[in-house]
């Protein structure tokens, strides 16, 4: 389903973060969501971008809310969602959640990195409404670059702990550690948060069924990065993956229909069959022993060590 909403209000939360109120034209009932779910925005020639749905306590108004941070070396995506003005229109699909706020009875640790916050804002509201044990720790580079701090802490006062690299960095291993066994962790920040997370959960006997992570970065191009050929199994066609494109662009330019939805390699809905050749996982949905089988990937990120892989499509 595909939704044109106007751009109600602009707010920015800090000098790159700008949140965006969307509005449908007739003011009528927008489609429910979840906590963590996302809405895909379509910005035309440069693709589509995923943002994750903000919900506060004492929201009610027939209004999304989603935040921005804007990436000046990126590839215009968020140029383009900065450039937007009060009473503008854009295109977004329906919510999807592929980080979903379970029903499980123990305690919930929500743990953010900079704008991964967004979809753990809407979890703590949630769960605060629902009258259930959780805990927010919210980690930036900086006071200057963290957003809806004060606001965090406003809302949900001491479950609220707020961490600063430049002052105090945060001890993810600690934090875990310290974590009653019956809890879920709830992690969105960047890839180096995620892995020191599911890391220290790892070491701390939590069980991978309560570790729950998603992905708050867009694929970047590594150094060493060179062209390897994907071979379809079901026709035997060949395409060629060049540094800095991804295998599923390539292979839908080829004509080939895919199913895909977060393109950041943490929702695991494009995970593929490997039959042969030895992938490079980028992801942050397999586990150790997954990747090192090499049996399945991530095709929206992952790459080739070898010079042609044979994918079961």
């Amino acid at each position: 389903m595909s939704l044109t909403l106007t751009i109600t209000d602009l707010v920015d939360a800090n000098a790159r973060i700008r949140v965006l109120s969307l509005a449908h034209p007739s003011g009528a009932p927008l489609p429910l969501w979840d906590a963590g779910a996302h809405v895909r925005v379509d910005l035309g020639p440069t693709g589509s971008r995923a943002y994750s749905l903000i919900r506060w306590p004492g929201d009610t108004a027939p209004v999304w809310h989603i935040a921005v941070q804007r990436e000046d070396a990126g590839d215009g995506g968020s140029r383009a969602m900065h450039a937007f003005g009060v009473g503008d229109t854009i295109r977004t699909d329906a919510p999807k959640n592929d980080f979903a706020l379970g029903d499980h009875a123990g305690p919930a640790l929500l743990i953010a990195g900079g704008i991964g916050i967004t979809p753990l804002i809407s979890m703590a509201t949630d769960l605060a409404a629902a009258g259930r044990d959780f805990r927010l720790v919210f980690a930036a580079r900086s006071r200057a670059a963290m957003a809806f701090g004060d606001s965090l802490v406003a809302a949900f006062g001491d479950r609220v702990t707020l961490a600063f690299d430049d002052e105090a960095p945060l001890d993810l291993p600690a934090l875990i550690a310290g974590t009653a066994p019956a809890t879920h962790l709830y992690i969105c920040g960047p890839r180096g948060m995620i892995d020191a997370a599911r890391a220290g959960a790892g070491h701390a006997g939590f069980p991978a069924a309560q570790v729950h992570v998603e992905l708050f970065s867009n694929p970047a191009r590594e150094a060493g990065d060179r062209p390897f050929e994907v071979e379809l199994a079901s026709t035997g066609a060949v395409f060629t993956v060049p540094p800095g494109r991804s295998i599923i662009e390539v292979l839908e330019e080829g004509g080939v229909d895919l199913v895909y939805d977060c393109q950041r390699g943490d929702c695991g809905i494009c995970q593929t069959d490997v039959i042969s050749g030895t992938p490079d996982h980028r992801d942050v949905v397999l586990s150790d022993a997954e990747r090192a089988a090499g049996r399945v990937m991530q095709i929206c990120v992952s790459r080739a060590k070898s010079d042609r892989l044979v994918l079961d499509l």
